[in-house]
């Protein structure tokens, strides 16, 4: 496993992350439908594999299995836990980081992305959120913020706003289920990351349409210079051995 720096945040961890939330929002995704104990299981897996960074939300339902499997033998201090939020303002905000702290049974949390940013405006619809954030990481709830992007203008205010320190951001080779044409969202990221905020991919597989290319979509995403880390949603222990396997792969020193 290769781990890496994102960004200007100090934490350093795997370059593949757990995904817990494909199709996922309203308290479920595809993987909490494993059922509790499966999911548990698998998070345990991918982490004897090496796997240190867990992607997870409010909306996907999946704290209670990440906190489950911290107690069932994942060292907390080995390990990176990125959530989100998709509150608006400062109170509705802390109250939410509270909760999650409580569910995940941790006494902090290493990324909060404002979850699922639509519109170029989100830093002045959210500012309240970011003002909790910025709060929250100030008294070392928090070490990291940021924001995930589901549309190009957002993408593009997440390049200007200084507050960002981490952006989650659809990418992969083909171009599918992205904000953008490949071009133009590589040219964003670049922006981003020449900035020193961590970038971590996401949708690298298009949702599992890329999957029979995984190993290729995969190499693509970790080799552009403006991609730190990508998070991938797995569903079996298979899956798990095939990406590490595209990851060993890419990081193999060439014959001479």
């Amino acid at each position: 496993m290769n781990y890496v720096t994102l960004g200007q945040t100090g934490i350093r961890t795997s370059e593949l992350a757990m995904g817990t939330g494909t199709n996922g929002w309203a308290g479920r995704s595809e993987q909490t439908d494993l059922g509790f104990q499966a999911l548990v299981d698998l998070l345990r897996f991918a982490y004897d594999q090496g796997i240190t960074f867990f992607d997870s939300a409010d909306q996907y339902g999946s704290h209670p299995h990440l906190r489950e499997a911290l107690r069932s033998g994942i060292d907390r201090d080995h390990v990176t836990i990125l959530t989100k939020t998709t509150s608006r303002g400062e109170k509705e905000t802390w109250q939410d980081l509270h909760r999650y702290l409580r569910e995940l049974g941790t006494d902090r949390l290493d990324i909060v992305l404002l979850h699922c940013m639509t519109s170029a405006s989100w830093n002045r619809t959210h500012a309240g959120a970011m003002a909790a954030l910025s709060q929250a990481r100030s008294k070392g709830l928090v070490r990291a913020v940021g924001v995930s992007c589901h549309d190009y203008g957002a993408l593009q205010t997440a390049a200007r706003e200084p507050w960002v320190e981490f952006v989650l951001a659809r990418i992969n080779p083909a171009g599918d289920l992205m904000d953008g044409s490949v071009e133009q969202i590589v040219a964003v990221l670049t922006e981003i990351h020449d900035q020193g905020k961590a970038v971590c991919g996401m949708k690298a597989l298009a949702r599992g349409g890329l999957r029979p290319q995984a190993r290729l979509a995969l190499r693509y995403v970790l080799e552009l210079p403006c991609v730190d880390a990508v998070t991938v949603g797995m569903m079996h222990r298979q899956e798990v051995f095939q990406n590490l396997e595209a990851l060993e792969e890419l990081h193999r020193p060439k014959a001479a």
